[in-house]
C-alpha cells in the first residue's frame, strides 16, 4: 500500500503544470470552417480536428489523438512501448482530466501559428509491462522534449496543415535505435477506406485491409469520400537509414482507425543527443481534395 501511495503522490506531482494547454486554432479549408483544439488534459496535444461539422479525431485516453511519440532502445534492447515518451501523456492517465506529460509552453500567434513545447511522459509507468516486457524507464516523465508548430494552409494550398515537430533527445540514456512516430492521427471508425497515393500516376489506390506500413502517403476516408485525412512528408532519411513508413491500422474492438508517419534511425554506436526535426503536411478535405493536394506536394518536392 505504501508503494502505491508513493506512486500516486509522484503522479500528482508529475501532472502539475502552470501552463494552460487549452487553445483553438481556426481557419477555412475549402471555404468551410476548420477548428483545431488542444487541451490541458492532454498537455497541449491536439484533442480535436473538426471540419465541415465532422470530427476527425477519436480522442479517448491519452494515446488516441493527433500527436507525436518516440520509441527507443535502452542499452541495445528494444521492446515496443517499453521506452516510449508520448506527447499526450501516459497509459496511467487513462480517461482522467490531467496528463503526466508536462507542458512548458503554448503560444497562438495572430498570424495563426500554434506552437507547444512539452516534456513527454513515458507511456508505461515504472514496473508496468507491454507484450510481456517490463518498462525500461524508471521515472514517470522523460527528459525527451517535443516542440511542434502547426499552421492551417500554406501558399497555394488550403487543404493542408503545415506541421513541424522537433524531438530533443537527451543524453541520459544513449540510444542506438530511435523510432520517431513523427505524427499519428487516431480517427473514428467511419473513416474506414484506406488509400495510398501513387506519385507516378497521381492517383489514390485502394489498399487491401492489412495493418502495417508501406512507403506511399496514406489517406483514410469515409466510404463516400466526403471526408478524408492523410499525411505526406518531404523529408528523406539519411543514407543507409530505413525508408519512411506510412502506416494504417484498424482496431475493431476500440472502433478506431489510425494513420502514422514513422522515421527510424539505427546505428552501431549511440546517437548524438540533440534535435531531430521532421516536416509533415496533414491533408484534409474530401478524398479528391486530398488527392489533388498530395499531387501538388509530390510535384513540389520531387527530387529533393
Amino acid at each position: 500500500m505504501r508503494v502505491w501511495l508513493l506512486f500516486l503522490s509522484a503522479l500528482a506531482g508529475a501532472q502539475a503544470s502552470a501552463v494552460s494547454g487549452d487553445a483553438e486554432l481556426t481557419g477555412l479549408i475549402g471555404g468551410k470552417p476548420l477548428v483545431i483544439r488542444t487541451t490541458s488534459r492532454l498537455a497541449g496535444a491536439i484533442d480535436s480536428v473538426r471540419w465541415d461539422g465532422v470530427e476527425f479525431i477519436d480522442s479517448h485516453d491519452h494515446g488516441r489523438q493527433l500527436q507525436s511519440a518516440i520509441n527507443a532502445d535502452v542499452d541495445g534492447v528494444f521492446h515496443v512501448e517499453c521506452y516510449n515518451p508520448t506527447e499526450a501523456g501516459s497509459v496511467v492517465d487513462a480517461l482522467g482530466p490531467k496528463s503526466t506529460s508536462r507542458l512548458e509552453l503554448l503560444t497562438l500567434t495572430k498570424d495563426g501559428v500554434l506552437a507547444t513545447r512539452s516534456r513527454m511522459a513515458y507511456w508505461l509507468a515504472p514496473g508496468m509491462r507491454s507484450h510481456g516486457h517490463l518498462a525500461q524507464n524508471t521515472e514517470l516523465v522523460s527528459n525527451h522534449v517535443l516542440t511542434k508548430q502547426v499552421r492551417i494552409g500554406r501558399p497555394g494550398m488550403d487543404h493542408v496543415l503545415d506541421y513541424k515537430v522537433t524531438f530533443t533527445v537527451p543524453g541520459d540514456r544513449p540510444h542506438r535505435y530511435l523510432q520517431f512516430e513523427a505524427l499519428t492521427g487516431y480517427m473514428p471508425a467511419t473513416f474506414s477506406e484506406e488509400h495510398r497515393f501513387d506519385a507516378q500516376t497521381g492517383a489514390l489506390v485502394p489498399l487491401p485491409r492489412k495493418n502495417g506500413e508501406q512507403r506511399d502517403p496514406i489517406v483514410l476516408s469515409t466510404p463516400s469520400g466526403s471526408h478524408a485525412m492523410g499525411v505526406f512528408t518531404p523529408d528523406r532519411p539519411p543514407a543507409g537509414q530505413p525508408a519512411v513508413g506510412y502506416g494504417r491500422f484498424q482496431f475493431e474492438r476500440e472502433k478506431v482507425v489510425k494513420w502514422n508517419c514513422v522515421f527510424r534511425r539505427r546505428g552501431a554506436e549511440a546517437f548524438t543527443p540533440g534535435d531531430y526535426s521532421f516536416r509533415l503536411y496533414v491533408v484534409i478535405g474530401t478524398r479528391e481534395d486530398c488527392r489533388r493536394t498530395l499531387a501538388a506536394l509530390s510535384q513540389e518536392f520531387a527530387g529533393r
